[in-house]
């Protein structure tokens, strides 16, 4: 923490988990694959950037905006209207634009690629919009919003953490019992969207693990954590996160060898997911380090990076595959020059829409259109 009392540790972690996302996102074919169509050989580069990028990838963003829900329930003691109220507006609102955005913008791509008639036809039909907003499948990356918000209803249980830490290791039941439920779930003969659903309430159920686990380690910072007792936790955090890593191994492995995504199962599924909580620990334990300010100024522009990425990246794809680029680049340099494109210009395009009025309140940079005209009406 600087003089100024900025947790600069913090916003290092939230500029490599929107780093992450936006690599995890860069590493696949056009279609989302791990590239079915290429040898074992070429491969090899998407697929190892992509187990980089799963270190701080989508799990990573509900970790840490839980510990600042955490911070905020401590400090300000909201009733519990006024703190979902506050995180409705925060969350639900800017989802709703960003789901009729997305909801419209896929048709371009769907255009380049020659499946318009077919995504035409999905977007007239109602349920595909229910399940846009409720949901979040307007775009892969939607449904952190409306997960997050659901997980915020359950604060009040995680406020136990706060009290007592040692419910944070609550985290590895709630995983457990979100794996044996969803993995009952795929055995059944039902619609896929019905799964869709039952998949989701259980995941909101699951992922309230994290809260435990960020509300614990909210209060353990709170009451002071000396050099000595960080230095430990880093270098604890250092081995668990590696030996994550490890576990994920045979999930990538597969990936590398058949070219298609398995289901993350045992060890794989654990890995992945008790990632963000290893990671965090990481950088908490290195919370007295002396990090740049210029962490804190990225790290503004994280939540914009993460909404506006995958838009970026559709249009980079149009480009390439309307050009004959695509044709000429292997695998490897589709993915890095993938990344080197889309990483600066999310951050680019998220600066821009800061400087737009009316748009920064959809990256959470600016107050809402009706509100500033409300408070104007209120001085006039």
């Amino acid at each position: 923490m600087n003089a100024k009392g900025r947790m600069i540790w913090f916003d290092a972690n939230r500029v490599c988990a929107a780093v992450g996302v936006v690599l995890i996102h860069s590493t696949t074919d056009f279609s989302g694959r791990p590239f079915p169509d290429a040898t074992v050989g070429e491969r090899i580069v998407p697929v190892f950037l992509r187990s980089l990028g799963e270190f701080s990838g989508s799990e990573m963003f509900f970790f840490f905006s839980l510990f600042l829900m955490a911070l905020r329930i401590d400090r300000h003691r909201p009733s519990y209207r006024n703190a979902i109220s506050a995180q409705a507006e925060r969350l639900l609102v800017p989802f709703a634009f960003w789901t009729l955005f997305y909801g419209l913008f896929r048709l371009m791509k769907a255009q380049a690629f020659g499946y318009a008639p077919q995504y035409l036809e999905q977007i007239s039909e109602v349920e595909t919009w229910v399940s846009f907003f409720l949901l979040g499948k307007s775009q892969y990356h939607m449904h952190f919003l409306p997960t997050l918000f659901a997980i915020f209803l359950f604060y009040p249980v995680m406020r136990l953490a706060m009290r007592y830490p040692i419910l944070g290791v609550g985290l590895f039941a709630t995983l457990g019992a979100m794996d044996h439920v969803q993995s009952f779930f795929w055995t059944l003969d039902i619609t896929p969207l019905t799964r869709d659903y039952l998949v989701r309430i259980t995941k909101v159920w699951g992922y309230v693990g994290y809260g435990f686990a960020a509300f614990a380690l909210y209060s353990l910072w709170q009451e002071g954590l000396p050099r000595g007792e960080s230095k430990l936790i880093r270098k604890g955090a250092f081995y668990f996160a590696s030996i994550a890593y490890i576990a994920t191994m045979p999930f990538f492995g597969s990936a590398l060898l058949t070219g298609q995504w398995g289901i993350r199962t045992g060890w794989d599924y654990y890995g992945h997911f008790l990632m963000p909580l290893f990671m965090f620990c990481l950088f908490l334990g290195r919370q007295y380090a002396d990090w740049s300010p210029s962490w804190s100024r990225m790290a503004k522009y994280t939540f914009g990076i993460y909404l506006v990425h995958p838009m970026v990246i559709d249009i980079f794809d149009v480009l390439v595959v309307k050009s004959g680029a695509a044709a000429m680049l292997a695998p490897a340099w589709l993915v890095i020059l993938r990344f080197a494109v889309v990483l600066p210009a999310a951050y680019g395009v998220a600066r821009v829409i800061e400087r737009t009025a009316l748009l920064a309140w959809t990256i959470g940079l600016g107050p809402a259109p009706w509100k500033t005209r409300g408070t104007v009406a209120g001085q006039g």
